[in-house]
């Protein structure tokens, strides 16, 4: 992420119509036309000299208005409620009267979800706040900043304790070594209404939800999820959307960590309106996932187009990633990411900085593909860039032969997932497929026609490669 961007804190991703258009208004007085939504469900925005000097006169906000890294903003699956799944007590109600308890601004990074929704990430705060079975009590898992591994709290949390233990943690967690330590200082310095944790945490594994859209919800409401590809919102379209949803009487916008944003509770009668409304503006509403489920950094020339070539070879191979999560990060070796799938930028060699040289990447997955897991694992390190379609390829591959897999051995497993070999000529550096028995229409070269046999100036029909650069791949192992 850049470090220059000016972040406003919006606890919990939720904000209402009316201060989101002062807030709006407050950026483009200080000479600002667009803004970026952050992982944490905030906004960002860069700021030089002389528009931060503007931004201070206009300003409404105060301390929301944050430079200073050290801060964080509250995360919560509020987005989630009343669209997908939820465990059974928690309501939207519930987290708005939380969010509305927190009456400093935290340097630990909190997360308030519910572990049966996938579209906010559980663990990647310090404290994680996770719904139990229990009305009103929450798991709380803790990773401090100088710990190098997580571990529960002993006991369950009370809803309405959550702030009090919040504060107290921060009062303290430098000096913690440990989680027994930290329950220790925490029974003595405050009376809460704990409760004794009569088994573990089970996150159940769930595939990514398709976030975008009109979408129904209930008998006669519906919620729209919008998503721009380069993160980039147009101040003056999200001025005019906050003012509908005021026309409307539509309460709640939703910032999710995937760089996109909810609206809950669409009236029935106000579909029509807003469908001309989202069409005279040009908005699209139907990205594909193949280029949805992406976590990029913010305001990134180079993961951005880095993603595009990936996705491009993704469709150019007719490959499905339903229920994956990509990410690039160029923080190696980071444990907080929350995607299925990330690639790592390598840092350049100091030996080589005067020198442009070529990126390599890492490619790593958590365990089962599940973030939740939180098992990091490597699977290739150093690659060049044309090598991370194929590898990105195979793993795609491998997600859906383990998917539903859970319990099997892995002798059942290679038993079931046998297939006839399936010999293909591959172009090496796009990954476009020639199969003889398929031939190539598009060229016209008719079905059963043998790699050997096509002309010898034959060329990839996508990238232009020689012929010399396609290679023998046996499509069944991969």
């Amino acid at each position: 992420m850049n470090d220059d961007l000016h972040r406003i804190l919006i606890k919990g991703g939720i904000t209402s119509p009316g201060e989101l258009k002062d807030i709006i208004g407050m950026l483009e007085a200080a000479g600002l036309s667009e803004v970026y939504f952050g992982s944490r469900q905030d906004l960002l925005f860069p700021l030089d000299t002389m528009k931060k000097d503007q931004l201070e006169k206009v300003s409404k906000y105060g301390t929301d208005i944050v430079a200073n890294r050290s801060y964080q903003n509250i995360v919560c699956s509020y987005v989630s409620a009343d669209i997908f799944d939820t465990t059974h007590w928690l309501k939207g109600s519930t987290y708005l009267y939380l969010l509305e308890q927190f009456d400093f601004l935290p340097k630990l990074k909190v997360n308030i979800t519910d572990p049966k929704q996938r579209l906010v990430p559980i663990f990647n705060g310090n404290l994680n706040f996770v719904a139990s079975d229990q009305e009103d009590y929450w798991y709380l898992n803790i990773l401090l900043p100088h710990w190098k591994a997580s571990a529960y709290y002993p006991v369950l949390i009370y809803s309405w304790d959550i702030v009090p233990v919040c504060r107290a943690i921060e009062e303290v967690f430098h000096s913690m070594d440990n989680v027994d330590q930290l329950f220790v200082i925490l029974n003595q310095s405050l009376s809460t209404n704990n409760r004794t944790m009569g088994k573990e945490l089970q996150v159940p594994f769930l595939t990514f939800p398709y976030y975008e859209g009109m979408n129904k919800m209930g008998l006669d409401q519906y919620w729209l999820g919008l998503y721009w590809r380069n993160n980039r919102y147009d101040l003056n379209f999200l001025k005019e959307f906050s003012g509908f949803c005021l026309d409307n009487s539509i309460g709640k916008i939703c910032i999710t960590p995937w760089k996109s944003f909810i609206v809950k509770g669409i009236p029935k009668e106000s579909r029509p309106e807003l469908e001309r409304f989202l069409g005279q503006r040009g908005i699209n509403v139907r990205h594909s996932q193949l280029e949805m489920n992406w976590h990029l950094p913010v305001d990134d020339h180079e993961t951005l187009e880095l993603k595009k070539y990936l996705v491009n070879c993704f469709d150019q191979n007719d490959i499905s990633t339903y229920g994956l999560t990509f990410g690039i990060s160029k923080d190696v070796g980071k444990q907080s990411h929350f995607s299925s799938i990330v690639i790592e930028v390598n840092p350049p060699s100091p030996l080589v900085t005067k020198y442009k040289v070529k990126p390599t990447y890492n490619v790593c997955h958590f365990k089962d593909f599940d973030p939740n897991t939180r098992k990091y694992l490597v699977y290739a390190q150093e690659v060049d860039k044309k090598e991370l379609p194929k590898l990105l390829i195979e793993l795609s591959k491998q997600y859906f032969i383990q998917l539903g897999q859970e319990g099997k051995t892995k002798e059942n497993i290679r038993e079931e997932t046998k297939h006839t070999p399936h010999i293909v000529h591959q172009c090496q550096d796009c990954l476009t497929i020639y199969d003889e028995a398929i031939g190539e229409p598009q060229s016209k070269i008719g079905p059963a026609t043998k790699f050997k046999d096509l002309p010898k100036d034959y060329a990839c029909m996508v990238c232009g490669a020689h012929m010399t650069n396609f290679e023998l791949v046996d499509l069944s192992m991969v």
